[in-house]
């Protein structure tokens, strides 16, 4: 089922409209109905009652996303929230490092108390706590220097602040942030190879997949590092996506216009 992203998004926020000053255009984007004046959408190409939302010479109409643009917009967004979300759970991880920096030793006598216990229990199943490659992991930490885990928390904490600003960019939509997703997200992918060569999960493929695919698209449909004609060709592709569809389907050529 296609998506008609203009009314979708004319549904959720209301409609833009424009009085130019140009009186051919004038004339294109009004309508005078029983009801009162209507003037078209400059997003969904509707005719809506009541006075236009600006008024100025057609150059300076506010640039509306329409169509490819919005689909674009909506994917973007969710990349931004994924962003946002992890760096909500990194922050929380280097609050845990830091707080078992601090008390390292008093969790460590807990954790040796609670294996104490539950060893008689895992031997009554024929599992060997001892040979458990999770506690190991967890007897390894109680060995790092309290150093060392106050600079692996502050790490993650850099590590968590670009993801939540690459969130915030890329949800309000800024090329910046495109960029510094595409290169961030590009950095870390050898290392995620690596860990699937360590091991396999269907958490580390889908994370892979994520990651992979949103460098791919981002790079490609925002023509950044000069791909497909890079910055002069996206803004040209914008502007032919707003006020000049609007115009052609309201009759006035293309070319007329940029003449």
């Amino acid at each position: 089922m296609k998506i008609d992203w203009d009314r979708r998004t004319c549904a959720r926020r209301g409609h833009i409209t424009y009085l130019p000053h140009e009186e051919h255009l004038r004339e294109r984007l009004h309508a005078a109905t029983a009801l009162g004046e209507a003037w078209r959408c400059l997003r969904c190409g509707d005719f809506v009652l009541g006075d236009p939302h600006g008024c100025g010479p057609a150059a300076d109409a506010p640039l509306v996303p329409r169509g490819k643009v919005l689909r674009d917009l909506f994917i973007l967004r969710f990349l931004a929230v994924e962003r946002a979300v992890r760096g909500v759970f990194i922050v929380l991880a280097a609050v845990g490092v830091w707080q078992f920096s601090n008390r390292k030793d008093a969790v460590h006598r807990f954790f040796d108390e609670y294996i104490a216990v539950l060893r008689p229990v895992a031997r009554h199943f024929h599992y060997d706590l001892d040979q458990s490659p999770v506690v190991g992991t967890i007897q390894k930490t109680f060995g790092y220097r309290h150093s060392t885990l106050v600079l692996v928390a502050a790490l993650l904490l850099v590590y968590a602040l670009v993801e939540i600003v690459e969130g915030v960019g890329l949800w309000r939509a800024k090329r910046w942030a495109e960029y510094l997703t595409v290169v961030a997200t590009a950095a870390f992918l050898p290392l995620e190879i690596y860990e699937l060569t360590e091991k396999v999960s269907w958490l580390k493929i889908a994370t892979l997949v994520i990651n992979i695919l949103a460098v791919l698209y981002i790079a490609v449909t925002k023509r950044l590092f000069a791909l497909r004609g890079g910055r002069a060709a996206f803004d040209a592709e914008r502007h032919s996506a707003s006020l000049l569809e609007v115009e052609t389907s309201a009759g006035v050529p293309a070319a007329a216009h940029n003449g």
